[in-house]
């Protein structure tokens, strides 16, 4: 059995020293712009440089958060940027946005690519592709369980697993909320843990029905660790030092037999205490928030995580050999491993008293201080009757210890190939299609009915995949139907054998992609592909991808701005969303079902300023709705570029599905999205 990586965030300077000095194996951080954790304190170039000399010093890893979707316009910064953090050598990349792993490629061909968790992966198919599409490491949802994780271990693609910290109530890359109330993207890396505050399904102004506990599998890391997992991963780059360096600690603990501190985790954070249910299966008691006693416990803690942390971890063990000559300068020759460096000082004198002599030289040479080295043997040539005066031993030293640091650092340092390529946008422009046609996403039978006439395409709701009997009323329409699989797939195998079934019996061969998983499964069974607009496609690099691994058109983000969908500059067709109640979050958890039961269903939860979110329940996963419906029809024409709309329908009647389709003004309240306003 493998021992997995520890690994740990660093969101400053001082937690990235406090992560290595309590065991950590390598850390990611984030810079001053493209980082998921945008309020983090980050480092800018000359704090990034040095925090990677740091963590090769230790012989560790330093992995940069790039795992925001960026715009058109920020492509040309974003690569200036990627060369210089390929330059002080960077050891991977963590990205969500296809089109950045892309330039990446383009500027640093032999870069290393982390698949971030906000790619939304949740199955082993999925996993596969990446590892197919050049990303060496997969970092899956956290929403999964065992056997889901066990499975894409098995796939050979390095697996990353978070093992302690916040829990996003929704599936990562997934999550609209921030954005849509408060114009505050997660997926730009600006989330405003909207979640956070009070939701209710039955009026309680007290309850946080969104607010999830903090992870911690730290006491199952064995457990993990025989199901081959890759890196152990711990959240936090928002939090001080002393939660980083716990958390390693404890982790490091756990790997090696011994019992975690969990009431001391409690202690240092937690919301109200810690869940393993995803992992375990037990989904029944992981609400929770930050309560009194938890902040009051943290003091208790701190001085004893101050002591460890004091001075440097102990990582390699130095060899010396010392030549102490007649009429030749001294010599001390380090050696560390593969690594050796010889320093010479000046030639001894003739020693008037005592001469220098072993026991000296091991007493000075012992000296190595707050480093990372230890000594190991020691060893000398010695002419007797003379003296190499004690300073001048450890000037010699110490000259030795910073040459053969910088040749350890310049050791665990990667070598990439740097190109000159200056993003330009794809040549080919978006032909949009005349007339504008309609695509129009059907929760059932009814809806699809009455709009298959009308629209270019109907796309048929999970719920319709997974009945038999929607299916065969529905397949008449089978030349005009996308598939919607579920947006989360729990069971890999039954969705595969679902979808292959529905393609042989009834001819239907186009799939509706929500994340790399639907893509990956849509390819193996060989549906003709559409891409939703939960994969993020927030810039033509992007867009241009999904053409290249064969996706026929995409719907782009409805976080970006008209002009930005203006911009959009590729040869794969486009739409974007017209109307409809967008989700907002896409969760496993059941936000009514843990405050009041299902028995007791309201349908919808309530924010504390009266907004109330529709609450749409499958057996897998849970999808909460904007409170406002999305309309553009009185606005077609300034939605330029673009080949089709797509009408999102909720709960709406036949007739009033028809409307929606037909451009009706909805009798609810309305809104233009985030198409104006922006995030």
């Amino acid at each position: 059995m493998k021992s997995p990586e520890i690994l740990a965030p660093a969101g400053n300077m001082e937690s990235l020293i406090y992560a290595l000095r309590s065991g950590a194996d390598a850390v990611y951080a984030g810079g001053k712009r493209f980082s998921a954790r945008s309020n983090a304190v980050n480092f800018n170039n000359e704090e990034l440089a040095e925090a990677v000399r740091i963590c090769h010093g230790y012989g560790g890893k330093f992995y940069l958060a790039v795992n925001t979707v960026i715009s058109n316009d920020e492509a040309e910064d974003f690569c200036r940027y990627i060369k210089f953090t390929a330059e002080v050598g960077v050891d991977a990349y963590i990205v969500q946005d296809w089109g950045c792993a892309e330039l990446i490629r383009r500027c640093v061909p032999n870069a290393v690519l982390h698949a971030s968790t906000q790619m939304s992966i949740h199955t082993a198919e999925g996993t596969l592709f990446l590892g197919e599409n050049g990303f060496s490491r997969v970092v899956p949802a956290r929403e999964l369980d065992k056997k889901a994780i066990r499975r894409i271990a098995e796939t050979g693609i390095e697996t990353e697993i978070f093992v302690h910290g916040a829990l996003c109530m929704s599936v990562s890359g997934q999550c609209y909320m921030s954005a849509f109330m408060g114009s505050r993207s997660a997926n730009r890396g600006f989330c405003g843990q909207a979640c956070r505050l009070p939701f209710s399904s039955c009026g309680n102004p007290n309850a946080n029905a969104l607010s999830l506990k903090d992870l911690s599998l730290i006491p199952q890391a064995t457990e993990l660790a025989e199901l081959n997992i890759d890196s152990l991963k711990i959240e936090g780059r928002m939090k001080r030092p002393e939660y980083t360096a716990s958390a390693v600690g404890e982790l490091k603990k756990s790997l090696g037999g011994e019992k975690p501190d969990m009431k001391m985790l409690r202690g240092i954070f937690s919301r109200g205490g810690f869940t393993d249910g995803y992992f375990s299966g037990e989904r029944s008691d992981m609400f929770g928030v930050r309560e009194k006693k938890d902040v009051t416990a943290t003091e208790k803690f701190l001085p004893e995580i101050h002591e460890k942390c004091k001075f440097e971890r102990k990582i390699y063990s130095v060899d010396f050999h010392a030549e102490i000559r007649k009429n030749k300068p001294f010599s001390l020759t380090a050696t560390c491993g593969d690594v050796s460096v010889t320093v010479q000082g000046e030639i001894p004198e003739k020693a008037e008293k005592r001469s220098t002599d072993s026991e000296i030289l091991a007493k000075q040479l012992s000296k190595l201080g707050d480093t990372v080295l230890n000594v190991g043997k020691i060893s000398a040539d010695i002419d007797g009757g003379l003296i190499v005066p004690v300073g001048k031993i450890n000037a010699v030293r110490r000259q030795a210890v910073s040459e053969i640091t910088e040749k350890i650092i310049k050791k665990n340092t990667p070598f990439y190939q740097i190109t000159d390529y200056i993003p330009t946008l794809p040549s080919r422009q978006n032909s949009a299609v005349t007339p504008f046609s309609v695509r129009t996403f059907c929760r059932n039978v009814a809806q699809l009915k009455a709009c298959a006439d009308i629209s270019e395409y109907v796309i048929a709701d999970s719920a319709m995949i997974f009945s038999s009997d929607s299916m065969e009323e529905i397949s008449e329409y089978r030349e005009k139907i996308i598939l919607s699989p579920p947006r989360f797939i729990a069971d890999e195998e039954k969705t595969i054998s679902r979808l292959r079934e529905i393609k042989e019996k009834f001819g239907i061969n186009r799939l509706l992609c929500h994340t790399p998983d639907s893509i990956a499964i849509g390819k193996k069974l060989g549906f003709r592909l559409h891409g939703n607009f939960t994969l993020n496609i927030f810039n033509s690099f992007s867009a241009e991808y999904m053409e290249k691994i064969g996706l026929e058109d995409v719907i782009v983000s409805p976080e970006m701005k008209i002009n930005q969908i203006e911009k959009m500059q590729c040869g794969i067709k486009t739409g974007a969303v017209i109307y409809g109640n967008i989700p907002l979050m896409l969760t496993r958890n059941c936000p009514i079902k843990n405050e009041v039961g299902c028995k007791d269903c309201t349908r919808q939860i309530t924010d504390r300023t009266g907004r109330r979110f529709s609450v749409v329940c499958t057996s897998d996963y849970v999808e909460i709705l904007n409170t406002d419906c999305l309309y553009m029809a009185d606005r077609l024409d300034k939605l330029k570029n673009i080949s089709f709309g797509v009408v999102m329908l909720s709960d709406e009647s036949p007739q009033q599905a028809k409307d929606a389709v037909s451009g009706k003004k909805p009798s609810s309240k309305i809104t233009h999205g985030l198409y104006y306003r922006g995030i």
